[in-house]
């Protein structure tokens, strides 16, 4: 089955070069040029797997299309686009919902390294043999990509999801942030670490009691995090 990306972008050069190299790696293609045709274009194909958003449009920009798109649809996998280098920059993208982002200007190998990566994420395993990972408060369910907590689902991103899951297969392990990146986003990601604080930072928003006195995912000064399994407090 086919990969269905969005492209968002309104430097037509620059659309028709992801458009070409996209479809070369074989994926399915829907290209827009403003924030509004691509939402149409969402909600007309709901099942698309990546959206590629630039960031700097007219009308509704990037960041509001991507905020809408993960309110909508919490798996899809969502990259942006933006000409900003700020470190500010890059944090807002991130908190508004998208999994990665990528600088201009960039190399269309880059780019399609963290599409793939992204992908994988994305993507649902159907093994019949992948069952649930329950500790405490916590159930993880593998097959249909959904958590809970409590009992009460909690929409996860995908990136998200596959961090959650790689703490709950090593509760009271203290990780570093090389290794979650190196699990989650792929040995052959070269990104900053800042993209594993912020992620974390969200999933905390969703999990903790009290986010800024995490109980479930802890810091480790120096290294990383660590899962405490669930406990009940």
């Amino acid at each position: 089955m086919s990969i269905k990306v969005l492209v968002l972008e309104d430097d037509p050069s620059i659309r028709s070069m992801l458009v070409v190299n996209f479809k070369k790696c074989g994926f399915e293609l829907y290209e827009c040029a403003t924030g509004e045709e691509a939402l149409t274009v969402a909600h007309i194909h709901n099942d698309i797997d990546i959206a590629v958003l630039d960031i700097m449009l007219p009308g509704i920009d990037g960041t509001q299309v991507c905020k809408i798109l993960r309110n909508k649809y919490p798996f899809l996998g969502i990259i942006m686009l933006t000409a900003k280098a700020q470190e500010r920059d890059k944090v807002y993208a991130l908190e508004s919902g998208a999994d990665d982002y990528v600088t201009k200007p960039f190399g269309i190998s880059e780019l399609m390294a963290r599409v793939n990566s992204l992908v994988r994420r994305v993507k649902i395993n159907t093994e019949i043999d992948i069952k649930s990972v329950k500790q405490g408060n916590f159930e993880l369910d593998e097959f249909s990509r959904k958590f809970y907590k409590n009992g009460i689902e909690i929409e996860l991103t995908p990136t998200e999801f596959s961090i959650i899951k790689l703490f709950m297969k090593n509760p009271h392990k203290a990780i570093d942030r090389d290794e979650i990146l190196t699990k989650v986003w792929g040995e052959y990601y070269f990104g900053e670490l800042k993209i594993v604080d912020v992620n974390v930072r969200r999933l905390r928003k969703k999990i903790e009691d009290d986010p800024s006195d995490p109980k479930y995912i802890e810091t480790v000064w120096g290294v990383g995090y660590r899962w405490k399994e669930g406990e009940n407090f």
